[in-house]
């Protein structure tokens, strides 16, 4: 089932508007630094609202589609293997459970460092995990790209909005945890990454089954690391425009 590689992409309109986004979303970890007012007390209203939005992407369009997804893995698996059964929501609960315990071993580092008088910023070690993490997080969303449930144009554009504004807010988190190491290393490796999930999507597909299996778990990757920023007293978040993001881009997906 893995074996399976072929041309992905056959419509040269397709190819080119997701290489176009794949550059935009890198794009969005070089300069998400640069937009100094998003670095404020209490949280922007505008980094609430990008995580709204996301949010809304997750469980208006991507877990109404899981269940689809499980029909498919059921009738590639037969029914002799019981177990298997709750594949696609497995792997959401794993992608939540993998970036929850990234998040801890961060915070954990962190609290090391700064009881030993050390800089407020994780070891070298968990710096190179966490953006290792989400180097892999990345190249599957630039993989994604090409491959979606739906593969058509409208599609497309509303998995490059949540996306963008989904790392813009990853972005912020990122800086605030590695300091430094993130603007000097991290956002390269992040940005680079989509890229070369794109690269890889462009000239290869995976069985649709498999397809189902990431997407599950980038659901459940992408409510962690929303909420991750979203719920700590100390961020200050604000509800009305979070809600107002979520609110906004349902209405936009229900309508389309």
């Amino acid at each position: 089932m893995f074996a399976v590689l072929a041309l992905a992409v056959s419509n040269p309109q397709t190819l080119f508007l997701s290489a176009l986004f794949a550059v935009s979303l890198a794009i969005v970890h070089l300069y998400a630094g640069k937009l100094r007012f998003l670095d404020a007390a209490p949280r922007s209203r505008w980094l609430s609202l990008a995580g709204g939005v996301s949010v809304a992407y997750v469980f208006v369009h991507l877990l109404p589609d899981l269940n689809e997804h499980q029909e498919v893995i059921q009738e590639l698996e037969g029914s002799t293997m019981a177990f298997l059964e709750h594949h696609v929501y497995l792997m959401a609960l794993l992608g939540l459970a993998v970036f929850y315990g990234l998040e801890r071993v961060v915070k954990a580092s962190r609290q090391r460092r700064r009881q030993a008088g050390e800089s407020d910023a994780p070891s070298g070690d968990v710096f190179w995990l966490h953006i290792s993490s989400f180097a892999i997080y990345n190249a599957l969303i630039g993989y994604l790209l090409l491959h979606r449930e739906e593969p058509n144009t409208q599609s497309l554009f509303l998995f490059f909005v949540a996306m963008a504004l989904h790392f813009l807010v990853n972005d912020f988190g990122l800086r605030q945890d590695h300091k430094d190491s993130y603007d000097k290393r991290g956002r390269w490796i992040l940005a680079a990454a989509i890229i070369v999930g794109w690269v890889i999507g462009s000239g290869t597909k995976i069985p649709e089954a498999v397809i189902a299996l990431l997407f599950a778990f980038l659901a459940g990757g992408i409510i962690l690391n929303v909420l991750k920023e979203e719920l700590p007293e100390e961020r200050e978040s604000r509800f009305w425009a979070f809600a107002l993001g979520a609110g906004a881009y349902t209405v936009l997906l229900i309508a389309l």
